[in-house]
């Protein structure tokens, strides 16, 4: 199973479509959005993606009523736990006890943002990937990931939007 991964696009809506396009190229089987999604109205171009999205709240997230409506409820929470292909999945926007997350071997892949610096990592059986930031407003960078949950292997890629 091919999962896309993206975080704090904060209102980027030329890179939320890039991204889209991305994801949809590579025919991945979902995407999860690790929050900090911001307004409502860049929400809409991740509803053109040919797959199932699964999304959390980051601390940026203003006005949640119209994002929850506008997501159609994909977004499903603060943090989601999420069974695939017999693989438990932990999202969240962040985790102050990251550490004792990954030490508990409990999870196949956790998925957080928030620092908006990539972190693609294994420890023991858990993958840990934060994507980064694909809205590039902090450090400049537009990136996403794409993670194979069959061989928990995670790849950072780098967004441009061409000229």
């Amino acid at each position: 199973m091919k999962i896309g991964i993206i975080s704090d696009t904060h209102d980027n809506v030329p890179m939320i479509r890039k991204a889209v396009e991305y994801f949809n190229g590579e025919a991945v089987d979902l995407v999860i959005h690790a929050g900090d999604f911001v307004a409502p109205f860049s929400f809409k171009p991740l509803l053109d993606l040919n797959c199932e999205l699964l999304g959390v709240w980051g601390n940026n997230d203003g006005d949640k009523l119209a994002l929850t409506e506008v997501s159609q409820g994909k977004i499903a929470g603060v943090s989601i736990v999420r069974k695939y292909e017999g693989k438990i999945i932990l999202v969240g926007h962040y985790f102050e006890t990251l550490d004792a997350l990954v030490a508990s071997q409990k999870y196949s892949l956790i998925v957080y943002g928030h620092t908006h610096k990539p972190d693609i990592r294994k420890i023991g059986d858990t993958l840990i990937v934060n994507p980064g930031e694909c809205g590039g407003w902090l450090y400049g960078s537009h990136t996403i990931a794409v993670a194979d949950l069959d061989t928990l292997e995670a790849q950072l890629v780098s967004l441009s939007l061409g000229r």
